[in-house]
């Protein structure tokens, strides 16, 4: 195995110069977070910079592993060890897999931590996080759990009426069962209570602003407009939509035959982005709600909880997106309805309803932003002039705000050059500090410092702590 190359591409690993038996909590919350997420390798023998240096007694170290994982982490996950031999020295991949006893603990002191991995840290899990891995442990999601409310104690007319026009079926009480929207002593689930008509759930809501101006503070009157909506998931869909409607402008001019429309946002794309708001939030988040904001160059989509596997959508291919669904119950609905697409092409279908309008263009682009706490689509404004010139960035200005997206400002290559320029001005800069000032992740940092490496541009000089970059 070409470790370098393993290094350089993997995202989901994390490395360690050498195995620290004093303090095994440094390793073990990792292997926490891989049993608690997505899996992952943690490889033992490479520094931070990723520079190989082996470790000196791999035998007794993979013993200590193995011990110390059976007595400080619970339940014990699956694992694997593997020793490889390269340059003549060797390393230690332990592979973490995902299994259904979550969630996993480390045991310290007496204490019991669980964590998990958002982005490329290991950070403890929060009361709302082990909620969801309990779900997930028992194989469970929010939806399906009970609500403890009679189904005899909720009305379902829009559900009805909405199922009859779009399927041209009736909804059959025996439905309710089917759907999962309650179980068998005719209990309402969570995904029964979300679809009534009166508002069961405190979280079941959206709350929709129209700001003047491209910001919420612009030393103008901010909202032009704003409601709050709650209640059943089709009647937030409806108002949501009939707020954007109003607060949105649709240009258009005479063609030969008929008239050409030029929508602010195509509507296919808006009501795309709305039912994944709705379907995927974490509605276990006591309180939350959805949050519309309309800007002058462009509309912001906000839903609560992150990606549910803990990863960052701004890293990853929205073409190439696996399907994962919080609340499947509620997507199979949907998907019945015809509102949404039952295979999870969500993100690709929101990006060519951009492509295929006649004044679109590169900078016009939708961007998907989130973090561990929340989600972001941000669609630009197809008519707003100052997007075509200077300002046709200013989605992505927003995603930075958002605190993730601006790392798309420049290109691999260039953030390369700019890499090598930053060590000539400080030596010693780190990559977590690279980090930020390119608006990346650290891991990307990391993979560029392994290139130059590679390309041998620059190398490494010292101790992790103390040494400091050469650019040859």
């Amino acid at each position: 195995m070409d470790i370098k190359k393993f290094i350089g591409e993997s995202t989901t690993y994390d490395k360690k110069l050498m195995l620290e038996i004093n303090k095994p909590k440094s390793w073990l919350k990792t292997v926490s977070a891989f049993a608690n997420g997505r899996s992952g390798k943690l490889i033992f023998g490479v520094s931070d910079n990723g520079e190989l240096v082996g470790l000196k007694d791999y035998q007794k170290d993979s013993e200590e592993i193995s011990e110390l994982i059976k007595t400080k982490i619970d339940p014990i996950p699956y694992i694997n060890l593997n020793i490889i031999k390269e340059d003549n020295k060797y390393f230690i991949i332990l592979e973490v897999e995902i299994a259904n006893e979550m969630p996993y603990f480390v045991v310290s002191s007496g204490g019991r931590i669980a964590y998990i991995r958002v982005g490329n840290e290991s950070v403890p899990a929060s009361s709302n996080d082990i909620k969801n891995l309990v779900l997930k442990g028992t194989n469970k999601t929010f939806d399906l759990l009970s609500s403890h409310i009679s189904l005899d104690k909720a009305s379902f007319t829009k559900l009805r009426a909405e199922y009859y026009q779009r399927t041209n079926k009736e909804f059959k009480d025996t439905d309710f069962l089917s759907f999962g929207l309650v179980d068998k002593f005719n209990i309402l689930t969570n995904a029964g209570a979300l679809f009534a008509d009166e508002h069961l759930l405190l979280q079941s809501r959206v709350f929709c602003t129209r700001w003047n101006g491209n910001d919420k503070v612009n030393g103008r009157i901010e909202a032009v407009d704003d409601n709050e909506f709650e209640g059943s998931l089709l009647k937030l869909l409806q108002n949501t939509l009939d707020f954007i409607r109003v607060n949105t402008k649709k240009s258009w001019r005479k063609g030969n035959v008929y008239r050409m429309e030029y929508p602010e946002y195509p509507e296919r794309v808006v009501q795309e982005s709305i039912v994944n708001s709705l379907i995927h939030r974490d509605y276990g988040i006591i309180g939350s709600e959805v949050h519309i904001d309309i800007f002058d160059n462009r509309m912001e989509i906000t839903s609560p909880g992150g990606m549910y596997d803990g990863s960052f959508i701004q890293e990853k291919d929205p073409y190439n997106i696996i399907s994962i669904r919080r609340n499947p119950l509620i997507a199979d609905l949907f998907g019945r309805m015809d509102l949404m697409e039952r295979r999870g092409s969500g993100l690709k279908k929101i990006i060519e309803g951009y492509i295929t309008e006649k004044n679109y263009h590169a900078g016009l682009k939708p961007e998907f932003v989130s973090t561990n706490s929340f989600f972001k689509v941000i669609l630009k404004n197809l008519n707003y002039k100052a997007g075509q010139n200077a300002g046709q960035n200013a989605g992505q200005n927003a995603g930075q705000n958002a605190g993730q997206n601006a790392g798309q400002k420049l290109k691999p290559k260039e953030r390369l050059e700019r890499i090598i320029d930053k060590m000539k001005e400080n030596p010693n800069i780190t990559a977590l500090e690279m980090s930020k000032i390119f608006q990346v992740n650290q891991r990307t940092i990391e993979r560029d410092l392994t290139k130059l490496t590679n390309q041998e541009k620059i190398y490494y000089d010292g101790s992790s702590k103390l040494g400091k970059w050469i650019v040859k």
